[in-house]
């Protein structure tokens, strides 16, 4: 037996696509493929329900390999290490300096410090950086966009104050122009010429990057990956064809350029996203014929998303982060900064930060994704998906080229609105449910109550100042979550506590299910659902509800029974409460010429017909 060599599966014979096709064809019992099982993305492409090798037939990107030119397949070629980066917003340089020092011990090898220009000179940059070994950590900083050449010479005299090898510093800073314009309305200074400043300022440390497209600001507020995507490269291309005609070697700028996506919850898609844009970007900078292939590799920092995050059962945010980390780790990025899981309401305390660093940590050290380089090669899936995305994130591109280029269509707002519709589209899925954000229009927490935990101000700029009116369209950044949240905060701050009861009665399955559905439904406004296990009668359920204090009645049954129980119910309830009939029936029609015009079911907009109800007891 161990000489025998067996090939695994060998037993079973090879299944066809038709053979596939007729048995899902036979278990749909006639139901349509199309409609049933293949669904349309936001990215405007049909995903099947599965793929096959077939699938991958002329596709060119299962060709490329790992750290050569395209770099789909990433710009590594014997690991796929990324670093983890956190975020310290600097209030006190000595402070911050001990927080920076407490987690380089803790996993971290890249910091972002956040730094108001009005604090800055060398005894600033000093004491901040004390004892911080920079040949071995990646070093990011932000501060007003105004002061970023200011904030590279006081870096650079630094480094060279200590006498560090410049070919081992690595790091970056966040200068740009166009994100101001969009996140804030503002269009300040020359950026050529800021640009061409910070570039010469910085030459002393080869391996900063200076130039930034913060793509991440797109994702946060609720752009389609496609969007996000093609977005970036034209906001990336404007870079390069703006310096390149200022005299910029195309080499020289393109190595300076950092690319700052985010990370949805879409968990292939991101990871297809990634990779699309590693490739994308090699071939624009490709045709501008940079020195080298180097110049072409696209340097990827990801951070999760701030759009999908919850005020109410804030813990699943922890869910959505992760499977988000996981994508930008399969997918082969540079760095990742996993935002932690209470930063929309309140200041990161030491526990959250922690378990932000920790997600992280245990991709690589438990699931070791940083020790196979691009891990999903090879699912006929991603493979598919990493075209479809490129294919539609490349007609974005060059439609955006053809009207001007990205700076032109920002100016304009006309990428802003394009952006705003995707988040309204999407504001709109969860309204509906047919996008899930769990534990806000999906099964949430019942008895939870969030308004106290709420200790977050709003957002200033990093001087430190607030911002002044905007002069340009700027992007909304309402989370997904938003009118829900302000949905269940009105029911809180109200004082009331309004009671939905279900009134079940008939068939036990569909009671059973229809009160489990509208308990989920009726809680993500806050209110106190009652369930029960069954009455014998109408009448002895509208007493029951009466006795209860209940302010909305659910009647709980089958479509068959409702034509005889709907009607007794409303007429025994005569008024005293809100009547509602779960589910959608045949007889929908003769219910509503009898009066009863209350209806909750899948096709329901729940936010719609929550705040309707909100309305109708008396809560603003």
């Amino acid at each position: 037996m161990a000489d025998k060599k067996e090939k695994l599966f060998s037993d079973f014979s090879p299944v066809s696509t038709e053979q596939w096709m007729e048995k899902v064809t036979a278990d749909l019992k006639g139901a349509d493929f199309e409609k049933k099982l293949v669904w349309k993305t936001n990215e405007g492409f049909k995903v099947k329900p599965f793929y096959r090798m077939e699938d991958l037939e002329g596709l060119k990107t299962t060709d490329a390999l790992p750290g050569e030119f395209p770099y789909l397949r990433g710009t590594k070629k014997d690991n796929n290490e990324w670093l983890v980066r956190q975020e310290i917003r600097v209030e006190c340089p000595k402070e911050a300096n001990a927080k920076a020092l407490d987690i380089l011990n803790k996993g971290v090898d890249s910091l972002s410090f956040h730094v108001k220009a009005k604090e800055l000179n060398a005894e600033y940059i000093e004491t901040l950086l004390n004892d911080i070994q920079a040949e071995c950590v990646e070093l990011n900083f932000s501060t007003c966009q105004g002061h970023v050449v200011e904030l590279a010479n006081l870096l650079v005299a630094y480094f060279q104050k200590k006498d560090y090898d410049v070919k081992k510093l690595k790091g970056s800073i966040n200068y740009d122009f166009f994100n101001k314009m969009l996140t804030r309305g503002k269009e300040k200074g020359d950026m050529v010429q800021t640009a061409k400043a910070l570039i010469e300022a910085i030459q002393p440390l080869p391996f900063y990057r200076v130039l930034n497209v913060n793509a991440i600001s797109l994702n946060n507020a609720g752009a389609y990956i496609s969007q996000e995507l093609g977005y970036a490269l034209a906001w990336g291309n404007e870079l390069l064809a703006k310096l390149t005609d200022a005299g910029f070697d195309v080499t020289e700028v393109a190595k300076k350029i950092k690319f700052n996506f985010g990370i949805s919850s879409n968990y292939f898609m991101e990871i297809a996203k990634f990779r699309a844009a590693r490739w994308l970007w090699a071939e624009i900078v490709a045709a501008y014929k940079p020195s080298c292939n180097c110049a072409c590799k696209m340097n990827v920092h990801a951070q999760t998303s701030q759009w999908n995050m919850t005020v109410y059962d804030a813990h699943v945010n922890l869910l959505r982060s992760q499977t988000e980390a996981m994508s930008a780790a399969i997918a082969g990025v540079d760095s990742i900064t996993v935002r932690p899981f209470d930063e929309i309401f309140e200041t990161p305390d030491d526990f959250s930060e922690r378990i932000a660093r920790n997600q992280q940590l245990l991709l690589k050290e438990e699931c070791h994704l940083d020790k196979v380089v691009d891990p999903a090669a090879g699912s006929y899936s991603v493979e598919v998906f990493t075209n479809s995305i490129a294919d539609v994130a490349w007609k974005l591109f060059l439609e955006t080229e053809e009207k001007g280029g990205f700076g032109a269509l920002a100016n304009a707002g006309e990428i802003q609105a394009a952006v705003k519709a995707s988040n309204a589209a999407r504001h709109k899925a969860i309204a509906t449910r047919r996008e899930v954000l769990l534990g806000t229009n999906q099964f949430p927490n019942f008895t939870e109550v969030a308004a106290e935990k709420i200790k977050r101000d709003g957002a200033s700029c990093s001087c430190g100042h607030a911002c002044s009116e905007a002069e340009i369209a700027t992007l909304g950044f309402d989370r997904g979550a938003s009118e829900f949240e302000s949905l269940r905060l009105a029911t809180e701050k109200s004082g009331k506590t309004p009671k939905a009861f279900m009134l079940t009665i008939g068939n036990l399955a569909m009671r059973l299910a229809r009160s489990q559905f509208s308990c989920n439904f009726f809680a993500c406004a806050g209110y106190k659902t009652i369930d029960n296990l069954g009455f014998d009668t109408v009448e002895e359920g509208i007493e029951a509800a009466l006795a209860a204090g209940a302010e909305i009645v659910v009647l709980c049954s089958s479509d068959d029974e409702y034509a005889e129980l709907a009607p007794a119910a409303f007429k025994a309830l005569d008024g005293r409460a809100e009547f509602v009939v779960a589910g959608a029936p045949a007889c929908m029609e003769d219910l509503k010429a009898l009066g009863i015009d209350q209806f909750v079911n899948v096709k329901s907009n729940v936010l719609e017909t929550l705040q309707a109800f909100n309305a109708k007891l008396g809560i603003n």
